[in-house]
């Protein structure tokens, strides 16, 4: 799993064909989402931020793995049918992996909380994570277009921001 995670945060296509290629790779995808969450948390504790440490680990959890959930579904309805092109043969799951895995980056959250730097990483992780997801689209939708893989994260994005956004006004904002 860890191979797997530095060829993620490498950017590596052939990792993203691979945890495609594997449905025992779920487990993982999900795992580093959890870690993922657990990192932010940790990096917002540390930076001083007052949260309810109980509330907020098990409502950020459901909050990440919905997320992931839902955006790869959303990218998996998007770019296998409104986007598809003739070589582009998926299945939820593929994208759950992938984009699970695109996630790997998130991890360096835990240190977003160092004075001065904290944003940059935030902004860089953020960055480093979408450039993941484009190469987790682009080779799970078996993609030759970079682009059209960008645009169909884009699109996923919005349904996933608006349930978000509901979740988050009905759990009070924690």
């Amino acid at each position: 799993m860890i191979d797997r995670m530095l060829g993620a945060a490498r950017l590596s296509a052939d990792t993203y064909e691979d945890v495609e290629r594997d449905t025992g790779a779920t487990g993982q995808a999900l795992l580093i989402v959890v870690l993922v969450t657990l990192a932010s948390f940790v990096g917002q504790m540390l930076a001083g931020e007052e949260i309810d440490v109980v509330r907020g680990l098990v409502l950020g959890v459901i909050r990440g793995v919905v997320s992931w959930a839902m955006w790869a579904l959303f990218t998996w309805l998007i770019g296998a049918t409104i986007l598809k092109t003739e070589n582009t043969e998926a299945d939820w799951g593929q994208l759950a992996r992938g984009t699970g895995f695109a996630q790997t980056p998130g991890l360096l959250n835990v240190i977003t909380f160092l004075p001065g730097i904290g944003l940059v990483i935030a902004l860089l992780t953020f960055v480093w994570t979408i450039a993941g997801m484009v190469v987790a689209v682009r080779q799970c939708l078996d993609y030759s277009s970079t682009l059209r893989a960008f645009f169909v994260i884009l699109l996923a994005f919005i349904p996933v921001l608006i349930l978000n956004a509901i979740i988050f006004t009905l759990t009070g904002g924690s």
